[in-house]
């Protein structure tokens, strides 16, 4: 930076925040610079930062219901509880999980946290305290992909490599009726209609299905369009659509009171 155009950094350096590193490092190269005095910040914010913390991968991500919060779930086993506006992490790292985490949602009141672990688990947290509540949710026979909470938040839906996809009661954890079954390849991703009512899934199978979520039935066929296995799937904000994305680069939209297909497949990605 000393050996580049002065200016640049004559004129960026007094906004700099009083901990930016760029600051600290370029600070006795430009001692008579001047120098902001009121309302300077002391970090940059959030959207500039990087969150640092877990030791491995991080998997899965979600802001708390207000925006305040993030939770972010990893292959080092915890889940971790960030503020949204400084990036600090707050309390300590969530452990419990015995096995990667690979999916993690916020309760729609932000109280708890469901995370589902390759340890073949699915656990609820207090979003305050970090403490886990009650014993792991036990019942799958393969690793947990995908966790996330009913609208009114009694109720967790979670899909599994045991190609089934499960609902439980939030607050006593017990399993809601039989395994929802029908998928011939690992279930990838789950999500609750935002009436509550339904519940759609997206598996290896290469299909999208979607269910009731109080008897556990099948709703019509399965939706078939995808080449390649169907990684990420949600609701619309009104219900009346499914969104999909695939390993066959596409996105799909679906009816989701029909099950068919709305347009062509969405193309764009290249990896």
């Amino acid at each position: 930076m000393a050996q580049s155009v002065p200016h640049i950094y004559l004129s960026s350096l007094p906004f700099s925040p009083t901990e930016s590193a760029v600051l600290q490092y370029m600070h006795n190269a430009f001692r008579n610079n001047l120098m902001v005095e009121v309302g300077r910040l002391k970090q940059w914010p959030i959207i500039r930062q990087t969150l640092t913390g877990h030791t491995d991968d991080v998997d899965s991500v979600a802001f708390s219901p207000d925006g305040t919060r993030i939770v972010s779930g990893s292959l080092d086993e915890t889940v971790r509880i960030w503020d949204a506006v400084s990036g600090a992490p707050i309390g300590k790292p969530l452990r419990g999980d015995s096995g990667w985490v690979r999916s993690v949602a916020f309760s729609p009141d932000g109280t708890r946290i469901v995370s589902g672990s390759e340890d073949i688990t699915v656990q609820i947290w207090d979003a305050v305290s970090g403490a886990p509540i009650g014993k792991p949710l036990q019942g799958h026979s393969n690793w947990i992909r995908s966790v996330a909470f009913s609208p009114d938040g009694t109720r967790i839906v979670s899909g599994s490599e045991d190609i089934t996809v499960r609902i439980w009661d939030a607050v006593s954890g017990a399993p809601i009726g039989k395994p929802l079954q029908g998928h011939s390849g690992w279930v990838r991703s789950v999500a609750f209609s935002p009436d509550g009512t339904r519940i759609v899934s997206g598996s290896e199978d290469e299909t999208v299905r979607i269910w009731d979520a109080v008897s556990g039935a099948p709703i019509g066929e399965s939706l078939q369009g995808h080449s390649h296995s169907v990684q990420s799937v949600a609701f619309s904000p009104d219900g009346t659509r499914i969104v999909s994305g695939s390993s066959d680069k596409t996105v799909r939209i679906w009816n989701a009171l029909s099950g068919t297909p709305i347009g062509k497949p969405l193309q764009g990605h290249s990896g």
